[in-house]
């Protein structure tokens, strides 16, 4: 493939993902207890957040009635990938949550939802510079 000069206006990055889900309160916790994404922001009462932003780019959409189709549908987000300072810690926290190990790997977790969720280990140090990152100030 040949690209022709071009020197694009911009450079960019995605800050957030947003997804909805029946269950905001387990998802928070999921995140939190296991991945260590604490808060960035809320929509709505703290006890029964609307939407739910965490530091490290997700955004939760509470949606009650949300049924999503089956992970490997076209029209569902495939997976998201998440960087982990110690894979090892992580799974063993995520093995109470009662998720499924997906075919792809032990790292590959599909939540209750049919969020696949792929845990990769960081380079050292690496979690903490992305996380110094103020996205929005």
């Amino acid at each position: 493939m040949s690209h022709k000069p071009f020197t694009p206006p911009t450079t960019a990055y995605v800050e957030h993902v947003a997804i909805r889900v029946r269950d905001i309160h387990w998802h928070i916790r999921f995140f939190y207890e296991v991945l260590g994404m604490d808060v960035r922001e809320i929509d709505g009462p703290t006890d029964d957040p609307r939407q739910y932003w965490t530091l490290g780019g997700l955004q939760l959409m509470a949606t009650p009635g949300f049924e999503a189709p089956p992970s490997n549908d076209a029209g569902w987000l495939a997976h998201l990938g998440v960087m982990v300072d110690d894979l090892e810690a992580a799974l063993a926290a995520a093995e109470p949550w009662g998720v499924k190990a997906l075919p792809q790997g032990r790292n590959w977790l599909q939540l209750p939802d049919g969020l696949a969720v792929e845990l990769i280990q960081a380079a050292p140090g690496s979690v903490a510079q992305a996380l110094a990152v103020k996205p929005r100030g």
